[in-house]
Order: structure tokens, then sequence, then C-alpha cells
């Protein structure tokens, strides 16, 4: 945990932004893998970590804004759970170390949310995310759809507000958790080369992770086929040839997380052909982190790394025609079809469980309903202590690119022949976290390799 302090702080200013009424957070359960004695590992509600910092099950707390009261809501364990997990603090003790001097058996929320109610308060809470915690809401406030349809938007907003713009400690523990993530690159990079299985790779990675008693941030990405986008599946033999995508982060032990992606070629050398694209996905990279500062809208660094895309391909044959008017009707995205990145903490895409519109758009940044421009998670005006991804690739999705052929799709501006030289290229991301400065920006993290000379120097290398 952080020194109490930062909670008491946090807390305080969420107060001073609701102004009235009653606050309820619901900390996470426990959920068996096969039966209620194994289950998978915890992880914690991130806003409950946020502003409590107490990072195991079966908790809950409420700020009363009005009568200036936080409650941490827990059962002591008996000694059935002192024989199997050995003994463990009063939940008042590590209520303490959050700053909070009140607490309550569990089976008081309710009561104390219905008292709440008769006074004519009005309850906050947040939109749940999982199904356990949608009933419990429900039961709360006697209404079986309340948690569907009754989260509050100004506690949502402020909680954006003040997530998003990390501490100095916050950062800290990110660039911890970088520095495993360097640890697994470097020792992935190594392992690349012909003969090997993908998930000896993933394996060796999350091993890493573990041995330094933190965990990984989201399911490993890595594939040969880097074409789709989010593949968890690691069960193909590398060969001669293939490109690697790796997309993957470590979490710290108080949850932040990092994610780095970087494609490496299995024989240890790029073809003439994939360096041409890498070329492209790394010039875009590198411009689109140099235009990171204040006051800039990150969908204007995404337009401006679609242009860089579109040039590129355009130079290889693949495009052709008037390079705006192919942006403009959204052609790129045959190649580039996601958003530039997305905000990163204690959640790898940072309180998306908010709804993405709260986090990445506002009231003078509207989401596009165009294919490629939708998918943009983050598009407002960045500030100082934002931390972003920066992630652009290039892919050729062939069922995409079918599609799109047999519907004649922005022929103008696509040369589908050239294309299928390229149908079993797969694809190229690279990927790195940066934090918006006061002045500008800094790349957190040591360099993990991602030139092309210095990938091909570690790649497949004893």
């Amino acid at each position: 945990m952080f020194d109490s302090k930062v909670y008491i702080q946090r807390r305080n200013r969420l107060k001073e932004q609701i102004k009235s009424g009653l606050i309820i957070f619901l900390g996470n359960e426990e959920s068996p893998m096969n039966y209620s004695a194994n289950p998978y590992h915890f992880r914690q509600d991130s806003t409950f970590l946020y502003f409590f910092g107490l990072d195991f099950p079966s908790l809950a707390a409420v700020i009363d804004v009005d009568e200036e009261r936080d409650i941490v809501f827990g059962n002591d364990v008996g000694i059935e759970d002192i024989i199997w997990m050995g003994f463990q603090p009063s939940i008042k003790e590590r209520a303490m170390q959050a700053g909070i001097e009140e607490t309550m058996p569990l089976d008081k929320l309710e009561e104390t949310v219905k008292t709440a109610v008769q006074k004519g308060k009005k309850v906050h809470f947040l939109p749940p995310y999982r199904p356990e915690t949608v009933i419990k809401i429900g039961q709360l406030m006697n209404h079986p759809d309340a948690g569907k349809d009754h989260s509050s938007e100004d506690l949502i907003k402020a909680v954006v507000e003040q997530r998003s713009v990390k501490i100095k400690e916050e950062v800290e523990e990110m660039e911890k958790a970088l520095s495993v993530t360097h640890e697994t690159y470097s020792v992935a990079m190594r392992m690349t080369k012909p003969g090997i299985y993908e998930r000896e790779i993933a394996g060796k990675m999350e091993g890493i992770v573990l041995s330094h008693g933190y965990t990984i941030a989201f399911p490993t990405i890595l594939t040969i086929n880097g074409q789709i986008l989010h593949n968890h599946y690691h069960g193909n033999i590398l060969k001669e040839g293939q490109l690697l995508v790796i997309d993957s982060g470590a979490e710290s032990s108080l949850h932040y997380a990092s994610d780095i992606t970087r494609t490496i070629p299995a024989g240890g050398k790029f073809s003439p052909k994939q360096k041409e694209i890498y070329e492209i996905v790394l010039n875009a990279q590198g411009s689109s982190i140099d235009a990171i500062k204040p006051g800039t809208k990150f969908r204007d660094i995404h337009l401006q790394v679609a242009r860089i895309i579109a040039d590129g391909m355009k130079e290889l044959g693949l495009m052709k025609g008037d390079m705006d008017e192919a942006l403009e009707a959204g052609a790129h995205a045959l190649f580039f079809p996601h958003g530039l990145g997305h905000q990163i903490g204690l959640d790898v895409h940072d309180m998306e469980n908010l709804g993405e519109n709260y986090v990445g758009y506002d009231d003078k940044t509207k989401r596009s309903d165009k294919f490629g421009f939708a998918y943009l998670r983050f598009a407002r005006e960045l500030q100082p202590g934002f931390v972003m991804t920066v992630e652009p690739g290039i892919y050729f999705i062939p069922a995409l690119i079918d599609k799109w052929k047999g519907e004649n799709k922005f022929t103008q501006f696509i040369n589908y022949e050239k294309i299928e030289e390229y149908r079993d290229f797969g694809g190229i991301r690279i990927e790195d976290d940066v934090l918006v400065t006061e002045s500008g920006h800094r790349v957190l993290g040591m360099p993990i390799p991602k030139t092309i000379e210095d990938v091909e120097e570690i790649t497949g290398k004893e």
C-alpha cells in the first residue's frame, strides 16, 4: 500500500467533487475455478484499490459525504480460516493502513445503505462489471436492475478525473512493472528462433513475472499470427521467416500495469518485405511519441499515424490515389483497424469498466462511427500525468481483405491485386508506455530493442 495520506487525500478530493450523498464501493470476491475452495487468482477492484488500498476479498466501503464518515465493511477471520490461511490482521488494523478508523461487519452494509436512502440521501455507485456485483447492488438498492441502470454519472466522472492523472508514486509502480517486463522481453527475444513453440516463450515470460512476486497484467498475446489482434493461442512452432508478435506486460505488487509490444523475426533477420512494413510502423510510433504533450488531442496524433501508414502503403503500391481522401473515407483502416492506444494505470486499459466514452472522450471530443476510428479508445486532450500506450500497427487480415474486395470497397484507394502478395504476411505492432509531462512526454521503463538493427542483434542469441 501507499502511505495512508495518499488514500485520505483521494477520498477527501472525491467528497469535494461529489458534494453530498453516500458513495458505495464494493470490493471483488474470490471466484471459484471448479469448487468454492479452489478459486482463480484474486484481483481486487481497481477503484477500490485506488481509494482504500485493501487487497483482499469480501470487503465493501462507503463514504458518507454529508456526515464526513469513511467506513470499511468486512468480517474478521475465525479459527477455521486461520487453520487454512494462517493468522490474519483484523479488519480494523487493515483499515487503519488506509487512514480509516471506522469499521463494521459486512452484514451491516445493507442497513447502512437503507438508512441513507430513508434519510433522502442520494446513493452513488459505479457501474459493476462482475455478475455477482450486479446482484449485490440490486439487493442493496432494493431494485434488481439498479446495477445495470442507475450508476452515478457524477461519480464516474469524478473517478475518471482523479485516476487519469498519475502521481509520482503511481508512475514509480508502473516503472517497477516495466523493469520486469524488460527482463521478460530480453529473454523472449533470445528465445525466438525456428523450432521453438510459442508456449515455451510465453511460459518463460510468465515465469519471470511470477518470480518477482508480480502477475501478468493481461493474458499474454504471443503469436506468429500477428494479424489476429488479440490472439491468446500459443500452440504453434516457429518457422524460419515468420514474425512473432508479443504483446504483454507485468503488473506490480500494487497492481499497476505495463503494456509492451514488439515484433520479432523468428530467424533473426527481417526479410526485405518485412523491413519495409516494419519501418513504416516504427516511423509511425516514433512520430506519435514525439507528438505527445499537454493540450494535444490524442485523436490528432492517431490521424497523424494513420497518414504515415497510408503514405507508406502507397509508396509500396498497396494504396493509391489521394491519401487525404483515403483517410477521410477510412480506407487506411484495412491495414490499421484499431486505435493508437489507451490510458494505462491500475488497469491495463485504465478505467474502461467505467465506460470508454467517459475515459477517452468528453464534451469537446466525440467518437467517430467510421471503421477504424470507432475503435479509438482515447481521443481527448492529453494532460500532465496521463500515461498512454502508443501502439500503431500494420496488419494483413485475409478475412477483412476478402470482405472489402468482395464489396468493391475503396477500389480507388486500395490495390487489391498487390495485396495478394502480402496475404500471408501477418502483422506488425510496436508499443511503449508514455507519461505526459508538464512540458512534453517521457517514455517509461528501460528501452526494449525496437529498431531493426537492435532487434536483429538480440534475436535468437544464446
